[in-house]
């Protein structure tokens, strides 16, 4: 879930070492670890490797490289602020603006002098004042809050089962690239994962599992999103008929997203939902559409693996319908809150399964 500002993975040695983000313990074996490693200076990107099995070599190879990393100084920062933060060509307030750093997004150190920061956070790469970030212990602590742990199908087919072995009442199945929520790594073998709202457990070898943090957007990318936005309020305003089918779209995939996300729930649970997508609508922090939103990289899982591209051409149960509408209108049971997850550690506004902040 979270944020229309790309997607950035990101694992630094701190969240390797088996510890707890919202409640989801990662205990995994990683066969090539010290390869990705050695490679991206020490605690960047995916790296959780299950392809190595029960190979116990690499599990004690994974701790000795985590206590190793743990004594470097972190290369996470994140932003610390409420809207976004300008990055710029260089350190100094004159200096040009490349682009912004949202809320709860991150990047990697590049270099720092004078109370300034060279980060990069996926295609943007620029200056910002220390003023405004997180580093060390306190962005990571941001990490582990905002983050979201995934699996991605490798395989043709995998198959989701109610408990973690083989035998067990097969409940799914995944396509490959599909990707589901980690609840926990349960060892080398299994891992559970939320599957329609529900645990889960699908076999580690045939996933890779990530750790997703925002990116920050370029001003290239920000300047083409608001003309593509002009450019289709001005169509909507010269063909009423247009503008009524559009607001049917969104209403429809609004409903999508809702089934998606909170098919199971109560119809509390599913206005919810729908509240958070429409916060981000009218926040400024986020794309000012109900399908930018929704489709913005590394957001909502069932967008990025085309759940809700299924979904939205089937019957949509006519709850989520109404939960749409309602949200669209304004209503709203969880105030300004413009994030959701699984029920966990993460303070909030807890509604069934989940926690709204």
């Amino acid at each position: 879930m979270l944020k229309g500002k790309g997607v950035f993975l990101m694992l630094a040695g701190w969240l390797i070492s088996l510890v707890m983000l919202g409640g989801i313990k990662i205990e995994a074996a990683a066969a090539n670890t010290k390869d990705y490693l050695d490679s991206l200076n020490v605690g960047i990107s995916n790296v959780i490797d299950p392809s190595g099995g029960g190979n116990e070599e690499a599990i004690e190879e994974l701790a000795q490289i985590v206590e190793e990393a743990e004594k470097e100084k972190s290369d996470l920062v994140m932003a610390d602020v409420q809207v976004a933060l300008n990055v710029r060509a260089e350190a100094s307030e004159d200096s040009e603006k490349v682009g912004l750093l949202y809320k709860d997004c991150g990047g990697t150190i590049l270099e720092r002098r004078d109370g300034w920061t060279k980060l990069e956070s996926g295609d943007l790469i620029g200056w910002a004042s220390d003023e405004y970030l997180l580093f060390d212990e306190e962005a990571e602590a941001l990490a582990g809050e905002v983050g979201n742990l995934i699996i991605v199908n490798e395989t043709e087919t995998l198959r989701v089962r109610q408990e973690p072995n083989t035998d067990a009442e097969v409940l799914g199945l995944l396509a490959q690239n599909d990707a589901l929520n980690v609840v926990e790594v349960m060892d080398d073998e299994w891992i559970k994962v939320d599957f329609y709202h529900g645990d889960a457990y699908v076999l580690a070898e045939y996933v890779d599992v990530d750790f997703l943090i925002d990116e920050g957007e370029t001003m290239d990318v920000i300047r083409k999103r608001e003309e593509e936005a002009e450019e289709a309020k001005k169509k909507a305003m010269q063909d009423a008929n247009k503008a009524v089918i559009a607001d049917a779209d969104d209403i429809r995939l609004l409903a999508a997203l809702i089934y998606c996300e909170a098919g199971s729930e109560s119809y509390q649970g599913q206005l919810a939902v729908g509240a958070v997508v429409i916060n981000r609508v009218n926040s400024g922090a986020y794309p000012n559409t109900i399908s930018g939103v929704i489709y913005a990289s590394g957001q909502f899982t069932p967008a990025m693996n085309g759940k809700v591209a299924r979904i939205y051409n089937t019957d949509i149960p006519s709850s989520c319908y109404t939960a749409a509408q309602e949200a669209m209108a304004g209503v709203s049971n969880v105030g300004g809150a413009t994030h959701f997850r699984r029920a966990g550690n993460h303070e909030g506004i807890l509604i069934d399964n989940q926690v709204f902040w």
